[in-house]
């Protein structure tokens, strides 16, 4: 039997270490290479509107690895998310080696409705889609509509399927043309309501809306700065009757007295109390100014021992009146009265009197003929 002139050579503890150390450097070598030459140095945000670039980069990217465009699809691609409101999902995908994508697929809302101390949005369908502690201005708010439960992608138990089917064709409208109201409102009727800052625009019932937005669209630019009512309540298919509610205000008895352009006397001599104008027009005597009014009123004058030093706060007979009126004092007493004299609670003039206590009335424009119906656009799906 021959034997074997070769022995098995041990690879000694030495060699085992070098090997691992070159195999080691060369796994190194490729990470680094790897991350180095995929690394991102720019990224893409495509389908958000609800959020900015920076915000969705931000909400999307949180990592280490987010910064190599192999790994970033791989790691944080989600298709169904709950994390971030009105995101639905968003998938990361590599454009090239240093450029990645995020496709954002948003819930679209078309409406919110208050709900305990939150604010419930809902799509197209009346579905439950998003809730938030703070009001998104850029979706139309509607009140007086009420829910006592919701649930998370269901339908809103709103009562009657016809409010909800109105506030979605109404919130169609306002996106297409982006004319969203402060808020939306439904009476105890389900009488609608939209208000434009000071201008309310009375819908009335759920009919013939899409021709009462078109009309509404094209008057609110002619009476923007201006308070009151635009009443649509009447526009039917044959009926186009249209008028606007303006709220008078008052004017203060300063302002008439600025107005005034009396001042000269019936010869034409200006004397600075005449009630006649330059053109010899009767304007009647100069309006007093709130402060001339009530220093004119004020009786004191006396002192307490009944002399007289025109600053006391009694009047000759000895009756208590109040020191002598100043501009700091009727400001005072208006801040006092404002509700109590002519306002209703929110603060706000109710039309006020004239000078003879006869009620200001509200002016009416009438809009009925000033459009026609090639005037407007089509807001039918």
């Amino acid at each position: 039997m021959r034997t074997s002139n070769y022995r098995k050579k041990r690879i000694s503890k030495k060699t085992w270490k070098y090997a691992g150390a070159v195999l080691g450097s060369l796994l190194a070598a490729g990470v680094i290479f790897f991350f180095a030459y995929f690394k991102v140095d720019e990224v893409d945000v495509m389908g958000s509107s609800h959020y900015s670039e920076k915000e969705v980069r931000k909400m999307v990217l949180r990592g280490p690895l987010a910064s190599n465009s192999v790994l970033a699809p791989l790691l944080y691609t989600k298709r169904e998310t709950e994390d971030i409101p009105f995101v639905k999902g968003y998938v990361v995908s590599q454009v090239n080696r240093n450029t990645i994508c995020i496709s954002v697929k948003e819930e679209k809302p078309v409406g919110c409705i208050p709900y305990l101390d939150s604010y419930i949005y809902f799509d197209r369908n009346g579905i439950f889609i998003e809730s938030s502690k703070e009001r998104d201005e850029t979706v139309p708010y509607f009140d007086g509509i009420s829910v006592k439960h919701v649930v998370m992608d269901e339908e809103l138990p709103i009562k009657g399927k016809t409010v909800l089917n109105t506030a979605v064709a109404l919130a169609t409208i306002f996106q297409k043309n982006e004319t969203i109201p402060d808020h939306i409102e439904f009476d105890k009727n389900y009488q609608i309501s939209l208000l434009y800052g000071d201008i309310t625009v009375m819908l009335g019932k759920d009919e013939f809306l899409e021709d009462k937005m078109t009309r509404a669209i094209a008057i609110l630019p002619l009476i923007s700065g201006r308070k009151g009512i635009l009443h649509l309540e009447s526009v039917t298919d044959t009926v186009k009757t249209i008028t606007f509610e303006e709220e008078v205000k008052e004017k203060t008895p300063e302002e008439l007295a600025a107005e005034w352009t009396g001042g000269y006397e019936e010869s034409g001599e200006y004397t600075g109390t005449g009630e006649f104008d330059e053109n010899g027009s009767y304007v009647g005597p100069k309006p007093m100014t709130e402060l001339e009014k009530a220093l004119a009123e004020w009786t004191g004058g006396y002192d307490e021992e009944g002399d007289y030093t025109g600053a006391g706060e009694y009047d000759e007979y000895g009756n208590y009146v109040g020191p002598v009126p100043t501009e700091e004092s009727l400001a005072a007493e208006g801040d006092d009265g404002e509700n109590a004299d002519g306002e209703n609670a929110d603060g706000e003039g109710t039309g006020g009197e004239d000078e003879n206590g006869e009620a200001i009335p509200e002016e009416e424009e009438d809009y009925t003929e000033d459009y026609t119906d090639e005037d407007y656009t089509d807001y039918a799906e």
